[in-house]
C-alpha cells in the first residue's frame, strides 16, 4: 500500500468498487440460477417486474456492465426461459382445445346412446304391435265359434283357429316342446313332474302334462312331463 493518503483513498475506492462488481455479478449469476430452476415462474417474475419499471434494463444488461461473458450466459438464460414460456402456453392450449373435444365427444356419445335405446324401444313397440295384431284374429274366430247355438258343432272351427295360432308362433320362431314318449328327458326343457309306471323305457319320458315353448333357442317354458319307472 502507498503511503500517500491520496493514493490510498483511490486504491480504496477501486477495491470497493471490484467488490461491488463481484457482488453484483455474484448476485446476477444466482439469479440467473433460480430463473433456470424456476424456468417458467421465473419468466413470470421478471415479466411483472419489467412491467412495474417500465422499459427498464433486462439482468443482462445490469451484468453486461461488469462481466460481458456471464452477461451472455445470462441472457441465453432468459431466452430458454422465454422459449419454455412459450412451450407452455402452446401446450396449455392444446390441453384446452383437446378437453374441449373430449366433452363433445363425450356428449355425442351420450346422445348416440340416447338415440339407439329410443330405436330400440320403437323396434319393440313395433314388433310388440304387429304380434299383437295377428293375435287378436285368432281371439276374433274363437269370439265366433263361441257366439255359435249351444248344440252347433265347433270343434272344426276351434281346429281351423288352433292352426292359425300355430302359423303365428312359427311365424315368430316359437317352438313348442312337446316331447314324444320314450324320449329322453332333456332337464333344460323338460321339468319332471313326477315318475310313474309305464311301459317306455326307464328314465324316458312316460307323458306330457303339459307342453312347453321355446323362442330363438332359448327356453319360455319348460315342459312339464312324468317319467317313467320301467317295467
Amino acid at each position: 500500500m502507498s503511503d500517500d493518503p491520496a493514493e490510498s483513498v483511490t486504491d480504496a475506492n477501486a477495491d470497493a468498487e471490484t467488490d461491488a462488481a463481484s457482488d453484483v455479478a455474484a448476485q446476477a449469476a444466482e439469479d440467473a440460477a433460480t430463473g433456470a430452476d424456476g424456468e417458467a415462474s421465473s419468466a413470470e417474475s421478471a415479466a411483472e417486474q419489467s412491467d412495474a419499471a417500465g422499459d427498464g434494463p433486462t439482468v443482462a444488461d445490469r451484468v453486461a456492465e461488469y462481466d460481458d461473458d456471464l452477461a451472455a450466459e445470462v441472457a441465453a438464460l432468459e431466452a430458454r426461459v422465454a422459449d419454455l414460456e412459450a412451450e407452455r402456453d402452446e401446450a396449455e392450449a392444446t390441453a384446452e382445445e383437446l378437453q374441449s373435444r373430449l366433452k363433445r365427444t363425450q356428449a355425442d356419445f351420450q346422445n348416440y346412446k340416447k338415440r339407439a335405446k329410443k330405436r330400440q324401444s320403437q323396434i319393440k313397440d313395433r314388433a310388440t304391435e304387429d304380434f299383437v295384431e295377428r293375435v287378436v284374429t285368432v281371439r276374433d274366430n274363437l269370439v265366433r265359434a263361441l257366439d255359435q247355438d249351444d248344440d252347433a258343432d265347433i270343434r272344426g272351427g276351434l281346429e281351423s283357429t288352433l292352426k292359425e295360432f300355430d302359423r303365428i308362433l312359427e311365424d315368430e320362431n316359437v317352438e313348442i316342446i312337446d316331447p314324444e314318449p320314450g324320449t329322453d328327458v332333456d332337464p333344460n326343457r323338460h321339468e319332471v313332474m313326477m315318475r310313474v309306471d309305464s311301459d317306455e323305457p326307464a328314465d324316458t319320458v312316460a307323458d306330457v302334462f303339459q307342453p312347453g315353448y321355446e323362442m330363438a333357442d332359448k327356453v319360455i317354458r319348460a315342459a312339464q312331463i312324468t317319467v317313467s319307472k320301467g317295467e
